[in-house]
C-alpha cells in the first residue's frame, strides 16, 4: 500500500492501523523477514494519528517481539484458537504470559 493511501486511511479512520505482516495465510512462522520488517519501520515512521497494530504470523514470544518492535501491538488469532483448543479456557493467563516472556 503506498503512504499517500496509507495517511487517507489513517486520516478518515478512528481506532488502529492493521498492519498485515504476510500476504501468505494466519498462523504459525518462525518470524518476520527484512522485507516485512523494513514495511513495519516505514509505517511506524509516517507519524499517523492512530496506532499500528500488526496481525498474522504472531504465535510466540520471537514473533510478537518483533511485532511490537515498530508497532503498538499485535493481534494473535490462530494461535490462540489453537491454544484454546488444546488447553482450554483455564489457562489463557499462561498464553498470554509465554508472549510476554520476549518483552
Amino acid at each position: 500500500t503506498s503512504d499517500k493511501r496509507i495517511k487517507q486511511i489513517d486520516e478518515g479512520s478512528n481506532g488502529f492501523i492493521y498492519m498485515v505482516s504476510s500476504a501468505s495465510t494466519t498462523g504459525a512462522k518462525e518470524g518476520f523477514g527484512d522485507e516485512q520488517r523494513a514495511y513495519f519501520q516505514r509505517i511506524a515512521k509516517m507519524d499517523l494519528k492512530n496506532p499500528q497494530i500488526v496481525g498474522f504470523g504472531i504465535s510466540n514470544a520471537q514473533t510478537f517481539e518483533q511485532a511490537t518492535e515498530f508497532a503498538k501491538g499485535a493481534i494473535i488469532g490462530s494461535a490462540f484458537i489453537k491454544w484454546l483448543t488444546n488447553k482450554g479456557t483455564g489457562k489463557i493467563a499462561s498464553f498470554i504470559e509465554s508472549l510476554r516472556s520476549g518483552l
